[in-house]
């Protein structure tokens, strides 16, 4: 009687451990996020995926969390006004100095530059003949080829009113792209030159590099479950340029890099937001200083995806 009471309580223990294991084989939990494995009624096995609330609400109980290494990917481009009729009139009355270039003479004369946003600035900063007058169109930029990269090494969320109304801060780096399509070349000095070139050019583009701060306000709908909730960020973001370059290819020349900071706005300061869904997330951020010291007065934007952000 005795080995037959064992028998049985060594059964339904095995039993018990075979049905822990096989739950524990079919349930997958990564933070957050619970992955459960079942199978249809033709027996073909199916995965779905639940969001832990207590998990959530458990990080709820920290006032500050920090992400490490957020990146963003989009797309660059800039609002133009720069004043085109202004440089056009002033073409007609170059100055009395000049510098030479690849075959061209072009105005010049640091004494007597401006340096502002005016068209005696434009004409001076990007001098044409009256001939052919300067026009936004030597500007435009290839949008799909213009990208925005961003790293931001450190961004840190701090509770303000029960994890709805937050505020959102970071530290990282801006890498942007501007991808011209049109044949124009800067020309490093003092001061800088953009020119129209008589190359054909298959890539031409500016490069330019800001380590950034941006600090935003965040609304979350439902802080309890992050992979419903509504977020919405609004702030501001400050920058200095680390680094330019323009990037050159063509036959004639072949790959030609210059390393300057072209007359490049050295402080960048302007709006930055964030929209997001669940985990898809859109940022974008509006330039409010120009981004050239003078003449040209173009304020740069960007839009695109931000991963592993909050």
């Amino acid at each position: 009687m005795k080995h037959r009471i064992l028998l049985t309580l060594l059964t339904i223990f095995l039993s018990a451990g075979a049905f822990a294991q096989q739950a524990a084989i079919d349930t997958i939990q990564i933070k957050g996020l619970i992955i459960i494995k079942g199978k249809t009624a033709e027996g073909k096995s199916v995965f779905k995926a639940y969001q832990d609330t207590g998990y959530a609400r458990q990080k709820l109980k920290k006032n500050l969390h920090t992400k490490w290494l957020v990146f963003d990917l989009g797309f660059n481009n800039y609002r133009d006004k720069s004043d085109y009729p202004g440089a056009m009139v002033m073409s007609l009355h170059p100055g009395n100095g000049a510098a030479y270039y690849l075959g061209q003479t072009y105005p010049q004369g640091y004494a007597n530059k401006n340096f502002d946003y005016s068209g005696i600035a434009l004409n001076q900063f990007a001098p044409r003949m009256a001939s052919e007058p300067l026009t936004p169109a030597e500007f435009k930029l290839i949008p799909a080829k213009s990208i925005n990269f961003n790293v931001w090494v450190i961004m840190q969320r701090l509770n303000i009113v029960k994890h709805k109304l937050n505020l959102i801060y970071a530290l990282g780096l801006e890498m942007n792209n501007y991808r011209f399509a049109r044949n124009i070349t800067y020309v490093p000095g003092y001061s800088t030159m953009v020119i129209r070139d008589s190359v054909d050019f298959s890539k031409n583009k500016l490069y330019a590099q800001y380590v950034s701060i941006p600090l935003m306000l965040n609304f979350n709908s439902n802080p309890a479950r992050p992979g419903r909730s509504f977020e919405v960020s609004l702030g501001v973001q400050g920058g200095y340029l680390l680094k330019s370059r323009t990037k050159q290819v063509s036959e004639e020349r072949g790959k030609v890099r210059l390393t300057d900071d072209f007359s490049l706005n050295k402080w960048r300061f302007g709006l930055t937001g964030e929209v997001a869904y669940g985990p898809i997330k859109l940022y974008s951020n509006f330039a409010l200083t120009p981004l050239h010291d003078y003449g040209l007065e173009q304020y740069p934007f960007s839009v695109g995806f931000r991963f592993n952000g909050f």
